[in-house]
């Protein structure tokens, strides 16, 4: 009697999912031990899924061990790696796990790059597999019930789970069999026979009746439930698999109700209601002949039947002979309790006891994101804090170089290079001089075009691969149904327009290099060029010795050397910004953690004002520090410049001298915003590279989907049909009288064989009944011929096709006159072997394939004669006894 329930699985297609996430892997963290390990295991994830969905799986708890350990994976791995259409792009393709399709469209399909599609998918498999297991289950044992009730209950939970929450996983509309309509029905299903199974346990260890009937009731009311979803819902009954579970499922409901009414009746017949025991084996006698009759097929119930019979039998002969009980009407029982011992399993990760997670010692994207946020604001508080200070310095060395410090201090004899612009010039030397700036600047046009090139090459993939989707998006209208590339690639044309403006900027900024460049090139070059020459170039003027020594002196040396001392420091402050690093993902992890979201915002304002604090206050105390030196610089300048000699000689040495100073502020300026520049465009290259091969591969896989939802469009077409029914010619439906011709009651004789006997040749073609004949005889049907009463009568013929050739009714006589009132017809039978056959040529554009053989829709026509063949020969005389003997043609 038992025959369980279990739901096919779905089939996949073969992905490679190593390849994607080894390539966003090598993109997201840098090289080393970590990034191999986060390889190795993304290639141990692909080769799970081969091992869950790559081959056929048994029956076997070990089978589905590896389906819940994949299942587990992709949910561990979900809020690690960003898979959408535009990031990690990875389509999985999946069959509709109930529709089979037809022979040349194929199963129906859907294929999404999706992880929350791949999970539902998988999931489904669970449930499925663990009905397939439970199905196979031996029942007559308590390992085998428990196992059973077990997997029910799983397979029951893992389809509610897709129920509640398929459609916020995947952007479109899913498959029949993963819609909630279906998965709701297959959860209730599940459930059903998972009661059914505690019910059978209840059964075989003995329990009192009254908590047995109880336990089939409920199992009666829950497969009557699935039973009336499956009946309601507008897209099950179409499968051919819920055509198969219709019947089972209204049996049991029958088959449960009646175990209720069977074991409510020992109950009854316990506390000696004898009418209400006789009642309910009625009840039950009922039920199990309803399903005797109707689902014999699906389930045989012949021991059920028996069973109550029997008891039925013997409770109606001991109310007879003994208690004369009134049986109550069934209406008037009471209704059985329901008890419900089971309840759908919760999916809670992780489903497999065996699950080891392989990406483990990989972060969650969130806190990922978290810390490259947090790693932006690092980088925006040490750029701003370290831009201060260069500009503090960029702004002392302008100071003094203005008031030509310390070379005016330091130039005593007037006549030879002062200290401070040898040192300077010795260090121009070190670093290349002219030559460095110039490769340079040489270098930077040919950086920035290779950062053109591959910007605008994964632009132009970009566009290739939305016109081409456009073209088919315009071809096949609503058919087309994919997410429009022109809003998919909405993230990436942004990225791209953000890198255009910043290589315009970048153009403009080395446009100014370039002119600063050619303004103090000459100087920087005086600056390169040895000793003599260099001092030779500056002019000579008359000493200012009796300002050495002097108190003023004194005191612009004492500030130039404490300016210097903060110069010092603020280059120690520079270096310690750039190396304080902090590892925010714990924070990160902590806080993901106890409140299931992170709040970067506050958490890293925190973290940076505990970390950065002090420096910024370091930074703030050197900038006033300069800011007072330069102020005293500036008034012991100018007491300086009072008390010494001032003639044409010396202004213009001193203006040489400044010049010198400017140009090797100019030249440490340039090369460090050259340096800057090139570095700036090879780490730009990287980025676009990464950028470029994102490109590339989005429009790989969008070109994957493309042809593979082409292909499905191909089927869906070929499925339909090429054109509407066409509707059939009247002579084909009916006859041209418009009644069917009525029946012979003779029996058609049955055909002859011929063998090598020549065929007769044709019979004359019915008389044509004119306007003018009005005898009796003309208005009888023509299609019957006249032969005597002990002649059989054949059956009635194939009505005649029209002809052009018919005669056109004369003016003013009706229809009734001009034609019989039926179809006309030969006046012999139309297949071959009975005497008068003849072969009939084939009509013009015949078609062998369309009609049968001896089913032909046009009758013989005299105008189609062999060639060479003689003529009709006459009329057969009436009253003959005897069909007209062939008529063989004189040699």
């Amino acid at each position: 009697m038992t025959n369980f329930i279990s739901v096919q699985l779905k089939k996949a297609s073969e992905v490679d999912l190593a390849k994607p996430l080894c390539k966003f892997i090598q993109q997201s963290y840098p090289s080393g031990d970590a990034q191999a390990e986060h390889c190795r295991a993304a290639e141990e994830l692909s080769k799970l899924r081969k091992s869950a969905l790559g081959r056929p799986l048994d029956k076997h708890e070990s089978a589905l061990e590896t389906l819940l350990r994949y299942y587990d994976q992709l949910c561990s791995i979900e809020p690690k790696f960003p898979f959408s259409e535009n990031q990690v792009c990875v389509t999985f393709t999946w069959k509709d796990a109930f529709d089979k399709g037809s022979l040349f469209g194929g199963s129906v399909k859907l294929a999404l790059a999706s992880l929350g599609y791949e999970k539902t998918c998988v999931l489904f498999n669970c449930g499925a597999l663990a009905s397939q297991i439970a199905a196979e289950q031996n029942l007559d044992n308590d390992e085998g019930l428990k196992a059973a009730a077990k997997h029910y209950q799983f397979a029951s939970g893992a389809f509610q789970h897709i129920k509640d929450t398929v459609l916020s996983a995947l952007s479109r509309e899913p498959t029949v069999d993963i819609s909630p309509d279906t998965v709701g029905t297959l959860s209730l299903i599940m459930l059903a026979q998972a009661q059914e199974v505690f019910f059978l346990k209840a059964t075989r260890d003995k329990m009192k009746d009254g908590i047995i009937a109880k336990l089939a009731n409920q199992a009666a009311d829950y497969y009557g439930d699935a039973y009336k979803q499956c009946q309601y819902k507008d897209t099950l009954p179409k499968y051919f698999y819920f055509q198969e579970v219709f019947p089972v499922l209204a049996a049991k409901h029958c088959i449960m109700q009646a175990n209720a009414e069977y074991h409510q009746s020992i109950l009854a017949k316990q506390q000696k209601k004898f009418g209400e025991e006789i009642g309910r084996l009625q009840h039950a006698a009922d039920l199990v002949k309803t399903v005797a009759s109707r689902y014999d097929e699906y389930i045989n119930v012949k021991d059920l039947v028996d069973k109550i019979n029997r008891a039925l039998t013997a409770a109606k002969k001991d109310n007879d002979f003994i208690y004369h009980d009134r049986v109550p009407d069934l209406k008037d029982l009471e209704p059985i309790g329901k008890a419900s011992l089971v309840k759908s399993t919760p999916v809670a990760v992780p489903l497999s006891q065996k699950f080891t997670d392989l990406f483990e010692k990989m972060v969650p994207l969130q806190v990922q994101q978290s810390v490259s946020v947090y790693n932006q604001r690092k980088a925006d508080l040490v750029n701003r804090l370290i831009a201060q200070m260069r500009e503090a310095t960029n702004l002392a060395n302008g100071v003094l170089a203005s008031l030509n410090l310390p070379a005016a201090i330091e130039d005593v004899s007037g006549d030879t290079v002062p200290q401070s612009i040898l040192n300077k010039s010795k260090a121009v030397i070190e670093q290349g001089g002219v030559q460095t700036i110039d490769q340079l600047i040489k270098d930077l046009p040919e950086l920035l075009q290779r950062n053109k090139e591959i910007l605008d090459e994964s632009l132009r993939l970009l566009d290739e691969e939305e016109t081409t989707d456009n073209e088919l998006r315009t071809k096949f209208k609503e058919r087309w149904q994919r997410t429009p590339s022109n809003d998919l690639y909405k993230p990436l044309r942004a990225e791209g327009a953000n890198f255009h403006n910043i290589l315009n900027k970048a153009v403009q900024a080395d446009g100014q290099v370039r002119e600063g460049y050619q303004s103090h090139r000459d100087t920087i070059a005086l600056l390169c060029k040895p000793e003599a020459e260099l001092n030779a170039a500056i002019p000579s003027a008359n000493p200012a010795k009796t300002l050495q020594g002097s108190e003023v002196v004194n005191v612009l040396k004492t500030l130039l050397a404490s300016l210097d001392e903060v110069k010092k420091e603020r280059e120690q402050l520079e270096n310690d910004l750039k190396s304080v690093n902090f590892d925010m993902t714990n924070k990160f992890l902590t806080a993901l953690a106890q409140d299931g979201a992170i709040n970067e915002e506050a958490i890293s304002v925190t973290e940076l004002d505990r970390i950065y604090g002090s420096y910024t206050q370091k930074v703030q105390e050197s900038l006033k520090k300069q800011e007072e030196l330069l102020k005293n610089i500036q008034n012991a300048h100018q007491d300086f410049s009072k008390m010494k000699q001032s003639n044409n000689e010396s202004n213009l040495r001193e203006e040489v001298l400044k010049n010198l100073a400017v140009a090797n502020d100019n030249f440490v300026e340039l090369l460090a915003n050259l340096k800057e520049g090139t570095k700036f465009y090879n780490e730009l290259t990287e980025i676009l590279l990464k950028f470029q091969n994102k490109c590339s591969d989005i429009v790989f896989a969008r070109k994957t989907e493309r042809d593979e939802l082409l292909k499905d469009l191909q089927q869906s077409i070929a499925r339909e049909p090429s054109a509407p029914s066409i509707p059939l010619p009247t002579y084909q439906t009916t006859p041209a009288g418009g009644s069917k011709p009525a029946a012979s009651s003779t029996p058609t004789p049955a055909p002859r064989t011929m063998g090598t006997k020549p065929q007769p040749p044709a019979r004359p073609p019915p008389p044509v009944i004119s306007a003018a004949s009005s005898s009796p005889s003309a208005s009888a049907p023509s299609g019957t011929a006249a032969a005597p009463p002990s002649a059989p009568t054949p059956a009635a013929p194939t009505p005649a096709a029209p002809t052009p050739a018919a005669p056109t009714p004369a003016p003013g006589a009706s229809a009734s006159s001009t034609a019989p009132s039926q179809a006309q017809g030969p006046p012999y039978p139309t297949y071959p072997g009975y005497p008068g056959y003849c072969q009939m040529p084939m009509p013009i554009g015949y078609n062998p394939y369309m009609y049968g053989q001896y089913n032909l829709p046009y009758a013989p026509s005299p105008v189609f004669q062999n060639p060479g063949q003689p003529p009709y020969p006459a009329p057969q005389q009436p009253g003959y006894p005897f069909p007209q003997q062939p008529y063989f043609p004189q040699q």
